[in-house]
This record gives C-alpha cells, sequence and structure tokens, in this order.
C-alpha cells in the first residue's frame, strides 16, 4: 500500500469526512455579494439575503419600495447588483454594496427632480449613497417613481 491510501485509510478510520463545497456566496471588494447573473425575483433575493450586515436590511426596504411604487417592475441581477425595469432588458435603476454604503445607480438620473446627490462621469446618471439609517423612503420612492417613466437603459 502506498503512503497516499494508507492516509485516507486512516482518515477515514478515524471518522473524518471531507468537508462539503461552502453554499455561501463569495462577498467581493466592499462585501458586495457575487451571485451568479439571471432574471426575475429568485436571483435579487439571493443577492440581498447575502448582503452583508445592516445593508441586507436596506436591500430588503428598498426591493419593497420599488415593488410598491412601480407594480410589475422587472428584475435582474446582472455584474453582481440588482436591476429593475419596466420593460424585458430595459432598465431604470440598480443598487450595488461598497464597505460602508450602498449605492443606487438611476441611470437617467439627471432628469429627476430634485437630482439624486452623487454625480457620474456619465451625463445622465446620478448617484445615491446610503448609509446605515439614512435612508429617506419617502424621496427614494419620488424618485423611483420618476425614473421608471424615463426611457430606460439597454444593457
Amino acid at each position: 500500500m502506498d503512503r497516499k491510501t494508507d492516509r485516507k485509510s486512516a482518515t477515514a478510520a478515524n471518522g473524518a469526512t471531507a468537508k462539503p463545497p461552502s453554499t455561501e456566496p463569495v462577498l467581493l471588494s466592499g462585501g458586495n455579494p457575487q451571485i451568479a447573473k439571471g432574471y426575475g425575483e429568485a436571483p435579487v433575493q439571493a443577492y440581498i439575503a447575502a448582503m452583508p450586515g445592516w445593508k441586507s436590511d436596506v436591500g430588503r426596504r428598498l426591493d419593497a419600495l420599488i415593488e410598491r411604487t412601480v407594480p410589475g417592475v422587472r428584475k435582474a441581477v446582472k455584474w453582481n447588483s440588482p436591476f429593475y425595469g419596466v420593460e424585458d432588458h430595459v432598465w431604470f435603476l440598480s443598487f450595488h454594496c461598497f464597505t460602508k454604503y450602498v449605492k443606487v445607480t438611476f441611470f437617467r438620473g439627471a432628469l429627476l427632480r430634485p437630482l439624486p446627490p452623487g454625480r457620474s462621469k456619465h451625463k445622465d446618471v446620478r448617484y445615491l449613497d446610503i448609509h446605515e439609517g439614512e435612508l429617506d423612503e419617502s424621496q427614494f420612492a419620488d424618485w423611483v417613481e420618476q425614473a421608471s417613466r424615463l426611457p430606460g437603459e439597454r444593457l
């Protein structure tokens, strides 16, 4: 018997078993969950469930506000971020986890009033950075309602 077989036999005899592969999503830089691309409710809910700490609650609140404001909203996960739209493959917003905040991207945010505070190098895009305990649900819902009526981004 060779040494490798002896070690395997000894491990088996001691009752040790190999660990199954982890089913936990990998967190990328800033704690952003790595979720496979997919369309519909399931991948978005998997992303939200994998958001670390307080950010998961923010994700649930954002998702609920978007659904309530835009009945029949379309959902997807692309590039490790949830996307929301009113047509297939045409999106009006997405969000993404960073170390200290959740960044919401309004693809036609330059047309929203008042303007979301975060500037972008893209003239049409505006951002909203949500830090722990800072979500203004009323203002967010107003921006979502406005954004859903604008031409979306085909991605």
